[in-house]
């Protein structure tokens, strides 16, 4: 007799839970299918753009300019106490040079990227590995193509320094890599992790949206009482 009245409370409960979590998860899912339906890229307004051909930056009157070619961007940081323009050619060479003189300043060695990792990260000065990795060859937690210093802390956190831009690319936690993971598996990408929209994404999308659907109808079905069973004999 208990185990039925606490069968039958659960039961109540999972109706009015039911009722409260239903239009949410509706919600959820149905913007989730929404949202799978066109690639990022056409979100973004990126097929709008025409292609044009890359043209050189001009920089008339710099130091800078009389010694670059082909230069395709210029940013300028702080570094040391001093402005640096860190340049990006055609072909997507970086270096950096000071701003005032244009002379050309020397790539950042293993100590280097030690340092700056231990003057500007909480935690930065327990170091236990450093390594370098060219442009082609980058972790997958980094993902872009620009050589970087990867300084390991001691817990499991990882500051890429740019070897050619000195300055910190990207820190990567260990909570970065789980959230990475888990959004791969929210939109079904573990092997890119960036595909917001490919047929296997929107058919589950969708079936969970009709099924979250069916489930909002069959909350408004009323239940017959079951007759009491007989007691026995």
């Amino acid at each position: 007799m208990a185990r039925n009245l606490t069968m039958r409370a659960l039961a109540k409960w999972h109706i009015w839970l039911g009722w409260l979590v239903g239009v949410p998860i509706v919600i959820w899912v149905a913007s989730g299918l929404f949202m799978t339906l066109r690639p990022i890229e056409e979100v973004r307004g990126d097929h709008l753009r025409r292609e044009m051909p890359a043209e050189a930056l001009v920089l008339e009157g710099s130091t800078i300019a009389a010694a670059e070619a082909n230069l395709k961007e210029m940013r300028v940081v702080m570094q040391q106490g001093r402005a640096v323009a860190i340049l990006t050619a055609l072909g997507g060479e970086v270096r950096r040079v000071d701003f005032a003189t244009g002379a050309s300043l020397p790539a950042l060695d293993a100590a280097a990227a030690r340092t700056l990792v231990a003057e500007t990260i909480v935690g930065g000065d327990n170091v236990t590995a450093v390594t370098l990795f060219e442009a082609d060859r980058t972790p997958f937690d980094f993902r872009r193509p620009l050589a970087v210093w990867q300084v390991t802390l001691a817990d499991g956190t990882c500051v890429y320094v740019g070897r050619d831009t000195g300055t910190i690319e990207a820190v990567r936690t260990r909570w970065w890599r789980a959230f990475d993971i888990a959004w791969g598996l929210h939109i079904m990408d573990l092997s890119e992790r960036e595909d917001t929209s490919h047929p296997l994404l929107i058919l589950f999308a969708a079936l969970s949206l009709t099924g979250a659907l069916i489930g909002c109808v069959l909350m408004f079905r009323r239940r017959r009482a079951r007759p009491a069973m007989p007691p026995a004999a």
